[in-house]
């Protein structure tokens, strides 16, 4: 079996994924813009080879590297780069290679463009909040009237919370026309609740392998008042986020990924979408969480999704069985010009013996990761909040 992997470089715990499938027997061929040299060791002795390209903004090299491995080793089986940035290119690799285990360039769209997204949840009645194309100044009144302020306005094609504002009343919603952005926006209404995601290792029934939830903030936050990140992953899915998680997968028809799917746990009853607790669709993203989440769920699952990830690829089924021991995996992070009460050495005195990663993130991932990372394993919800107290106060 021939798996390309594009980007294998980013993040750096990616090996993981290369190696886990060259342990399982498969030819990992690395397609990226980064020197061999500069590969960690890990990943070169996972890979059977790499093809370095000037830059993969440019399909055509990146067309020509695909083409010579297909002549070197024979027909591609897998194209993935695990990224959401890639997710385009990946599905057009796939479509002109005539290779059928991902998603092709005609499916690519449903699920990257938010519109499309609410199309489909609309379609098979799973619960979303409204949402308007930005289109006029007169629709965007009207849809504001019909739902109410605050908006939350966005990309149509975007990740994570970059250009992402929420507009509080109608002085501000003519301030944003005023100047409209460049790319398709959408506009929805506010919801309060906290962001969970839906993160699944699927099968080729479209069935999950592996199932985990986490907990996040909300990252527009973050971004635009310069906080500190905390996230957790949790030990267990509640069963009304695990039903609606499979419900959504399937109304994608997605298979054979590994996936991450976020929704809003209500903090209070909205009409239309639930009482509180229930969940609601925000995106779908199909791609692992970013960052270093999948270890995360490793940590939080006393388990390995890297192999559980290369079983599918090559049997189609879970080898690993379920641990009998589940964690809170919590992350928090700081960030230059910050002022903290404890220094490094003591959050390791205290830490360290739950610590399961730390270091400085890439300067790339600052604005919305912090500079600096700490990563434990905890019991309870109480030592959670201790945590990112003494961390982060």
């Amino acid at each position: 079996m021939n798996f390309i992997f594009i980007s294998p470089n980013f993040p750096h715990t990616y090996w993981q994924f290369c190696d886990r499938l060259q342990r399982n027997g498969v030819n990992v061929l690395g397609i990226g813009d980064a020197p061999y040299d500069m590969l960690e060791e890990n990943l070169k002795r996972s890979l059977t080879e790499y093809y370095r390209v000037d830059s993969l903004e440019n399909y055509d090299e990146v067309y020509r590297a695909v083409a010579f491995f297909a002549f070197k080793y024979g027909r591609i089986d897998w194209i993935e780069s695990m990224n959401e940035y890639w997710l385009e290119q990946d599905a057009r690799l796939r479509t002109d290679f005539n290779i059928t285990t991902g998603i092709r360039e005609e499916r690519i769209r449903f699920i990257k463009e938010k519109a499309l997204m609410k199309q489909i949840y609309e379609e098979n009645r799973i619960p979303t909040a409204r949402q308007h194309l930005v289109s006029t100044l007169q629709e965007g009144k009207a849809f504001a009237e019909k739902v109410g302020f605050p908006l939350i306005v966005k990309p149509n094609i975007g990740v994570g919370a970059t250009d992402t504002w929420k507009i509080e009343d109608m002085e501000e919603l003519e301030t944003f026309y005023a100047d409209p952005p460049e790319v398709p926006y959408v506009m929805e209404e506010f919801i309060e609740g906290e962001i969970c995601s839906y993160d699944a290792i699927l099968d080729s029934v479209c069935e999950p392998l592996f199932e985990s939830m986490t907990v996040w903030p909300p990252v527009m936050d973050i971004v635009n008042r310069d906080l500190d990140l905390m996230y957790y992953t949790c030990p267990r899915v509640p069963e009304k986020l695990r039903a609606l998680g499979r419900r959504t997968v399937k109304a994608f028809g997605v298979s054979r990924r590994f996936v991450h799917l976020e929704f809003f746990r209500l903090t209070k009853a909205k009409p239309g979408l639930g009482e509180a607790g229930d969940f609601a669709a925000l995106e779908v993203n199909m791609r692992p969480a970013g960052g270093y989440t999948p270890d995360m769920m490793d940590f939080a699952h006393s388990t390995d999704v890297y192999q559980i990830y290369a079983d599918m690829v090559v049997l189609d089924r879970r080898m690993m069985p379920e641990a009998d021991e589940h964690f809170y995996c919590v992350y928090a992070s700081r960030k230059d010009g910050h002022v903290y009460r404890h220094t490094h050495q003591e959050i390791m005195e205290k830490y360290g013996s739950v610590m399961m990663m730390q270091e400085e993130m890439p300067p790339m991932n600052w604005p919305q990761m912090g500079r600096y990372m700490y990563t434990v394993r905890l019991k309870t919800m109480k030592e959670v909040h201790e945590f990112v107290r003494f961390v982060q106060g």
